[in-house]
C-alpha cells in the first residue's frame, strides 16, 4: 500500500533523475531520495556511466541515518556487476528499512532481481509508484531493453502549409531562432543524430550540440551524440562539415568500395555496410545495430524521403514538428514522402502537446499504436 508521502518523495526522485537527461547515456536516468522520520537525509542522481549510481550517492549523503530509512528510487536498484557494483547489495549493507521503486528495471540482467535481493534480506519493497512518469524519463532505455531498438524521435520544420523546402531545395531558415535553439536541447539528450546523405549534400549540416554546459545545467564536458549518416550509394563527400566537428560519425552504406571508404575513414568516419531492403538500407537492421551500440534515443533530422521511410516502417515513436507562420506555396517540398493512396491508409497520430516557441508553434505527436 502506498501513501501520499510515497508519491511526494518519489516525485522528488523523478526531479533528480531528470538532472541526468543530457549526461547518463547509455545508462538510464535515475534519481534517489532517502527519508527517515519524515526528513530527507540523502539525495542523489546518476550523472554518467561508470560513475556512482543514484542510490550510492544518496547513501553517502545519508551516512548512518540510512539505517532503517525509506529509499525512494525512480528505477529498481541494479543487482548485477556492470561498470559499478550492485546497488541492491549496498542498500542491504546500509540496513535500510524499505525500498520504494517507481518501476522495475526492464534490463533482463535485473528484471526484478534487485527488489528480490532486497526483500530476501527482510527489507520491505514496493514498486509502481509514479511508474508512467518514470518510464517517460527513460523512453530510449526502456525501448532498447523491451523492444531491442532505440526510441526514435523525428524533428521536422514546416511552413503553415506543410512545406519543408522550396522547389530549389532552399530551406534556411523555416523556423525562428527560438525554435532552432530548442532543437539543440533535443540533440543533446539523444545518443545518436540520424540523417541521410541527401541532407548532407543539400545543407552540409554540422549536426552537433552547440550548447554549453551552463546552458544544459550540467557539470563537465558536453557530450556529443554519435552522428549517423545513411548513404546507400556512398555519395557523402569527405569534405562534409559534420566530419570537422567533435564527436563520432558512423556512415552506413550498401556499397562495398574500399577506394570510397578510405577518404571518409581518413576524416575519422567509421564506415559500415548494411544489408539492403528493396533497394534501400534496411532500417530495422539499422536500429538493431544502434541498439547493439547502446544507443537509447535517436534524434532524426532528415529530408522527406528518410523521414517517410521511417514512418512507413513503423519505426517512429515521436514527431516534433515546428510550424512557422508563413506560406511556401504548392511547388515547395512536402513534409514526408509516404506512399499512401486512400483515406484508409492514413497514419493516425495522437497530438500530445501544442505550444508556442518564439513566433513558431511546436506540435508533439505520436503515431497511434506506438507504446
Amino acid at each position: 500500500m502506498t501513501t501520499e508521502a510515497d508519491h511526494r518523495y518519489m516525485a522528488r526522485a523523478l526531479v533528480l533523475a531528470r538532472r541526468g537527461l543530457y549526461t547518463t547515456d547509455p545508462n538510464p536516468r535515475v534519481g534517489c531520495v532517502i527519508v527517515r522520520d519524515g526528513e530527507v537525509v540523502g539525495e542523489g542522481f546518476h550523472v554518467r556511466a561508470g560513475e556512482p549510481h543514484a542510490e550510492i550517492l544518496a547513501l553517502r549523503q545519508a551516512g548512518e541515518a540510512a539505517s532503517g530509512a525509506t529509499v525512494y528510487v525512480s528505477l529498481e536498484p541494479c543487482a548485477h556487476h556492470g561498470r559499478t557494483p550492485p546497488c541492491a547489495d549496498a542498500l542491504v549493507a546500509a540496513g535500510v528499512g524499505r525500498v520504494v521503486a517507481a518501476m522495475r528495471d526492464p534490463n533482463p540482467r535485473v528484471a526484478g532481481e534487485g527488489l528480490a535481493r532486497v526483500a530476501a534480506a527482510g527489507i520491505g519493497t514496493t514498486s509502481g509508484v509514479l511508474e508512467n512518469e518514470a518510464r517517460a524519463i527513460n523512453p530510449g532505455f526502456v525501448s532498447r531493453m523491451e523492444r531491442g531498438r532505440p526510441y526514435v524521435r523525428v524533428k521536422l520544420a514546416m511552413s503553415l502549409d506543410g512545406r519543408t523546402a522550396m522547389a530549389s531545395g532552399e530551406s534556411r531558415w523555416i523556423t525562428g531562432e527560438a525554435a532552432r535553439r530548442e532543437v539543440q536541447f533535443l540533440r543533446a539528450r539523444a545518443g545518436a543524430i540520424l540523417t541521410g546523405s541527401g541532407t548532407v549534400l543539400a545543407d552540409d549540416p554540422r549536426l552537433d550540440v552547440r550548447l554549453s554546459a551552463e546552458d544544459l545545467g550540467i557539470e563537465g564536458p558536453v557530450r556529443q551524440p554519435l552522428r549517423v549518416i545513411l548513404d546507400t550509394a556512398l555519395a557523402c563527400p569527405s569534405a562534409a562539415r559534420l566530419l570537422d566537428t567533435g564527436g563520432s560519425v558512423l556512415l552506413l552504406t550498401g556499397k562495398q568500395d574500399s577506394a570510397r571508404h578510405a577518404p571518409l575513414q581518413a576524416r575519422g568516419a567509421e564506415v559500415v555496410t548494411l544489408p539492403l531492403a528493396q533497394g534501400r538500407l534496411d532500417l530495422r537492421a539499422l536500429m538493431a545495430l544502434l541498439a547493439e551500440r547502446e544507443i537509447n534515443e535517436v534524434h532524426v533530422e532528415a529530408g522527406p524521403r528518410l523521414s517517410g521511410a521511417l514512418m512507413e516502417a513503423g519505426l517512429v515513436d515521436e514527431l516534433v514538428i515546428y510550424m512557422a507562420p508563413h506560406l511556401m506555396g504548392s511547388a515547395a517540398r512536402g513534409l514526408m514522402e509516404l506512399g499512401l493512396e486512400t483515406m484508409d491508409e492514413r497514419i493516425a497520430l495522437k497530438i500530445e502537446d501544442i505550444r508556442a516557441v518564439g513566433e513558431d508553434w511546436r506540435i508533439t505527436a505520436r503515431p497511434i499504436g506506438t507504446p
